[in-house]
């Protein structure tokens, strides 16, 4: 019964990371797409 339970939280705690970090990815790709075309990559 824990590990049904401790399975739900995990899953609960992926969603909301998932969630949370696409915002801050997209952003990242765009602040990073930004640099590299600023700084030139190698």
């Amino acid at each position: 019964m824990f590990r049904a339970i401790a399975d739900v939280i995990r899953a609960i705690g992926g969603a909301i990371a998932t969630v949370v970090t696409l915002p801050f990815r997209a952003v990242a790709r765009l602040f990073g797409g930004a640099s590299d075309t600023a700084h030139g990559r190698h």
